[in-house]
């Protein structure tokens, strides 16, 4: 079984920020899933879809906490499924990673994200991978929780699209041959992308038949 747990803060004001991108992620994911009946109220403070993916289970989380208590909802999504830590992978933002780019990491620090750093609270341990996907940095000493918050501009909106199918596509590819390989894949500058987007147009094609 392997659970995605996609960060964000519930509320339409949030929609399209920066910070809830994993909620984005976690939505298109969901419309790749086999027997999924949408998303539900969890037994938590979470949302929850439940489907199947190249013949795995898969169960898609969205923590309604807020950002910063994320980690109350993994561990309850976690304890409800009988889901192991091993099988998690969070998908959130990363201002360390330039707009364009995506990292997986199989364990690591919360690198200042208060997500993770909840996460990694409540799980007792930061041997869990997470999926991260570059917003920039483009904001003043002091002004960081602003632009986490902000919308991407228009300018960035087509990047940002790119960037969000290869992230569904590396999340289906994690389930397909593992994450080790799927590293190889994710973890390619943006120059070196084309072969990912075209095994993701591929995949994703195969999975709307």
């Amino acid at each position: 079984m392997y659970v995605f747990a996609g960060l964000g803060n519930p509320g339409k004001e949030y929609d399209g920020t920066r910070h809830n991108i994993g909620f984005a992620i976690v939505d298109s994911l969901e419309t790749k899933m086999e027997r999924s009946l949408g998303w539900k109220a969890g037994k938590g403070e979470y949302y929850y879809a439940k489907g199947m993916i190249a013949n795995e289970d898969v169960i898609l989380c969205k923590p309604i906490t807020y950002m910063n208590h994320s980690g109350r909802a993994v561990r309850d999504v976690l304890a409800f499924f009988k889901a192991e830590i091993s099988g998690i992978i969070v998908i959130c933002d990363d201002i360390a990673i330039p707009l364009g780019q995506l990292r997986l990491r199989l364990n690591g620090s919360d690198g200042g994200h208060n997500g993770l750093s909840s996460i990694i609270y409540e799980l007792g341990t930061d041997e869990f991978p997470r999926l991260r996907f570059g917003v920039g940095a483009d904001f003043h000493q002091g002004e960081q929780a602003r632009y986490v918050l902000s919308k991407f501009k228009e300018s960035e909106a087509k990047l940002v699209e790119e960037m969000k199918i290869s992230a569904v596509g590396g999340s289906i590819e994690i389930i397909h041959n593992g994450l080790a390989k799927a590293m190889n894949v994710i973890n390619v500058k943006p120059k070196e992308d084309s072969a990912l987007k075209a095994e993701i147009k591929n995949r994703n094609a195969n999975l709307a038949d």
